[in-house]
């Protein structure tokens, strides 16, 4: 695969992974703030929709037409709002060639390529992904899996733990969490009786 297949693969499932951390946020603890300079999950999705927009838009000249923010600032809209501005970049992504990911373009003061940059964009997408994950384990919501599993979804993939994704796709997701037409999502396993981690806390 060239890198461009490469990176434009890797977007298309990132904005999957993102839209279904953003899914398991309850509507009414979108101002939930874990720590005095920490984000609320609200403030999560602005910064996330602004940031790329500006990334994509500045640094690799792709502009979907949209603007950074959905009108509506709900949880719905912002889900809406993201699945339909990262679809745009996709398309756009799939229209360069693999000398376009080659060439250099302007990162904040200095050149790199813009291969470099988009995978930039993404781990920065994950960083922030990560921080929400964190905020949904202090309310005490159970999380599906996102890259791999989960201690929801049975705990470490040594022990034969599943992947267990809250959706198939973005418009299975989309169906159930904006438009009101619920699904029945997958079933989580019960606890058993392996560690959750490699250093279960008493154990050297």
């Amino acid at each position: 695969m060239s890198l461009a297949a490469i990176l434009i693969d890797t977007w298309t499932t990132e904005r999957l992974k993102t839209l279904s951390v953003w899914s398991h946020v309850p509507e009414e603890h979108l101002e939930f703030r874990l720590a005095p300079r920490a984000r609320t999950p609200h403030e999560h999705m602005v910064h996330q929709c602004v940031s790329e927009d500006t990334w994509m838009t500045k640094m690799l000249g792709l502009d979907t037409g949209l603007p950074a923010l959905p009108a509506e600032e709900s949880r719905g809209a912002f889900l809406r709002h993201y699945a339909e501005a990262s679809e745009r970049r996709l398309e756009l992504l799939r229209g360069c060639s693999d000398e376009w990911f080659e060439e250099t373009a302007r990162f904040f003061d200095t050149d790199r390529s813009r291969g470099w940059i988009l995978m930039r964009r993404i781990a920065h997408t994950s960083h922030h992904r990560g921080q929400m994950t964190m905020i949904l384990r202090a309310l005490g919501v159970s999380l599906y899996s996102t890259y791999g599993p989960t201690a929801d979804t049975g705990g470490l993939f040594q022990h034969g733990a599943p992947v267990i994704y809250r959706y198939p796709g973005v418009d299975e997701l989309l169906d159930a969490e904006v438009d009101g037409h619920p699904s029945t999502l997958p079933a989580l396993p019960t606890a058993g009786d392996q560690p959750l981690t490699e250093r279960p806390s008493g154990v050297s």
